[in-house]
C-alpha cells in the first residue's frame, strides 16, 4: 500500500462490465486531471496466443487443464513485483498484449503476441490496472497486498456465460460447443483464483438480470442495462454516506447495511460518484507525502 504512488485495480473476467468501469475511471481521471499509467491484465499472460493453444493441448493430453484464470497461464510473480515496485518508486516495467488487427496497427506486432517490455513513463500520478487478477493471492504471492483501491466487477455467473457465448461466437467465430468446452475447462481456476478476489475487494459491482437467464446456453440476447439491477457491496460501510447516495441515485435502495442496489442504467454514474471522491482523497494524501 502506498500513499505516494497509489495502485488502483479493477478485477473481473472478460465481459463482466469492466469496460464500463474503465469509462467511469477515464471520466474521473479527466475531471481530476490525473495522469495514470494504465496496465492491462492480459499483458501478464504467460504465453502468447499460439503458445497458449499448444499448452492447452499438451495439458489435455496429460489429463490436466490450463487456463487464463489460473497460475499456469499467468505470470503472477511479475504482476506482484510491478505493483510492489510502483508503490515504492513510481516506476516499473510494462508491455501490451496485442488482441486484434486494430491493436496491431496501434502497438505494432501481430495479433496474439506481446509488445517488448519497456520502462513506464515517468511522473505518473497512479497505476491503474484492469484485468483478471488485480486482487490475486496464492500461497506464494499476494498481489492484493499492494493495491490501495480494489474494485470487483462481476455479473451473476449465468449472465457472465451469456456474455461470453455471444462475444466468442460473434467476434471470434467459435462454435457453441467450443465455448462450452472452454467454460468447463476454466471452471476450477475460476473457482479457486477468480472468485476469492471479490472477497478482498473494497467495493464490488455485481450486475443482476431481471429476465430469465436460467439456461444461458440457449439465450438469444444479452440482458440490457434497463433489464438489470446492480448490487454494490462495500467492504467498509462506515465510510459511506448512504443517504446521499440514495438521494443521488433514483430507484436505489439498501438491501443490507453494506449493500446498495441501483438500476442497471445508473452503473456508470454510480461508479463516478462513489469512486471519484476516493481518487481525489488519494491525490490529496499523495500531495501531503510529496
Amino acid at each position: 500500500m502506498s500513499k505516494k504512488y497509489p495502485v488502483v485495480a479493477v478485477t473481473g473476467s472478460s465481459g463482466a462490465g469492466t469496460t464500463t468501469v474503465k469509462h467511469a475511471f477515464h471520466d474521473i481521471f479527466r475531471r481530476l486531471k490525473v495522469n495514470p499509467v494504465v496496465i492491462e491484465g492480459d499483458s501478464f499472460h504467460r504465453y502468447n496466443r499460439v503458445e497458449m493453444r499448444d499448452a492447452i493441448a499438451k495439458a489435455a493430453s496429460e489429463g490436466k487443464t490450463i487456463s487464463h484464470f489460473g497460475p499456469e497461464g499467468n505470470d503472477f510473480e511479475s504482476l506482484e513485483r510491478l505493483f510492489r515496485e510502483y508503490g515504492e518508486t513510481g516506476s516499473g516495467r510494462m508491455r501490451y498484449y496485442v488482441h486484434d488487427e486494430a491493436e496491431a496497427e496501434l502497438r505494432g506486432g501481430a495479433p496474439g503476441t506481446f509488445t517488448p517490455w519497456q520502462d513506464m513513463p515517468p511522473g505518473t500520478d497512479l497505476l491503474f490496472y484492469e484485468g483478471l487478477h488485480g486482487g490475486i493471492k496464492t500461497d506464494s504471492i499476494d498481489v492484493a497486498n499492494y493495491v490501495d483501491l480494489l474494485i470487483g466487477v462481476v455479473p451473476v455467473v449465468n449472465l457472465e456465460w451469456i456474455q461470453k457465448i455471444h462475444r466468442d461466437n460473434a467476434q471470434r467465430g467459435y462454435s457453441a460447443q467450443a465455448i462450452v468446452d472452454t467454460i468447463l475447462r476454466r471452471m476450477p481456476d475460476y473457482i479457486n483464483y477468480i472468485t476469492p478476489q471479490f472477497t478482498r475487494a473494497h467495493i464490488n459491482f455485481q450486475r443482476v438480470p431481471l429476465v430469465d437467464t436460467s439456461n444461458p446456453f440457449i439465450a438469444r440476447d444479452i440482458p440490457t442495462p434497463d433489464e438489470s439491477m446492480v448490487v454494490i457491496r462495500f467492504r467498509n460501510p462506515k465510510e459511506e454516506n448512504f443517504p446521499n447516495l440514495l438521494q443521488m441515485l433514483p430507484g436505489s435502495f439498501m438491501s443490507r447495511s453494506n449493500t446498495l442496489v441501483i438500476p442497471g442504467t445508473k452503473m456508470g454514474f454510480a461508479m463516478e460518484i462513489i469512486l471519484g471522491p476516493r481518487i481525489e482523497q488519494m491525490l490529496e494524501e499523495k500531495s501531503d507525502v510529496v
